[in-house]
């Protein structure tokens, strides 16, 4: 699946053959904990054990400004991204959009069942590596008929076990050689109040020393479950 991208003022394509998306990957045990927890609050079983790699359909991931979900039960998560191709990396923006509801009976299916949105914009991931757990991450929903954007969650990668880490344990790189690029969700923060569905998802990636963001945001069109 290609996917083009907006790099230092040009546009640059991969054929995305690979995507993973790395859960439970918080570096504070409390945060961690208070991610399993209010997960647990919707009856989603715990991790086996922390982190774990998920692999998902590459056409999963998306840069549309709508996806269409069944029933009311999913949610956003506003994720670094990092692609490897031939051995570079990149750094983007992507939410690990997942079904709540079906998360309860299996994690791994939840992951897969929908559309992760993507920005169209990416960096280099050597660009940003002497200052990477200083980049900032925030999203924001727009609930039921309001119109209003509601802060849902904030944090910087340094919350997130080091990015290092989560690449060498995904083998990324290696999956990224075959002449096809891979991607990976690397993990998020604990929702302002509680997990919950919207209608809308906004997020932002924003880098203090070099004065940049990536932002992208989605509508969600919820499908009728019929039984």
């Amino acid at each position: 699946m290609q996917m083009n991208f907006t790099l230092d003022g040009g546009v640059v394509s991969f054929e995305i053959g690979h995507c993973t998306v790395a859960g439970w990957t918080g570096r504070d045990t409390k945060a961690i904990q208070h991610h399993i927890d209010e997960l647990a609050a919707i009856g989603v079983k715990p991790p086996s054990t922390v982190p774990l790699y998920y692999r998902t359909s590459f056409g999963m991931l998306t840069q549309a400004p709508v996806i269409e979900v069944v029933g009311k039960g999913t949610s956003g998560e506003v994720e670094p991204l990092v692609i490897a191709k031939d051995g570079v990396l990149y750094l983007g923006l992507a939410s690990d959009h997942t079904d709540r509801e079906l998360e309860a009976h299996s994690v791994a299916l939840s992951k897969q069942i929908c559309a992760k949105p993507v920005a169209n914009t990416i960096w280099k991931f050597d660009d940003v590596a002497d200052h990477l757990e200083q980049i900032e991450l925030k999203s924001w929903i727009r609930e039921g008929d309001s119109d209003e954007w509601v802060p849902y969650q904030e944090g910087t990668i340094a919350s997130i076990r080091p990015l290092s880490d989560l690449i060498e344990g995904s083998g990324l790189k290696s999956a990224g050689t075959s002449g096809k690029a891979a991607a990976m969700l690397c993990g998020t923060f604990g929702a302002k109040g509680r997990v919950r569905p919207a209608r809308s998802f906004k997020m932002t990636m924003h880098d203090p020393v070099r004065g940049l963001s990536i932002t992208h945001s989605y509508d969600i069109v919820e499908l009728p479950e019929i039984a």
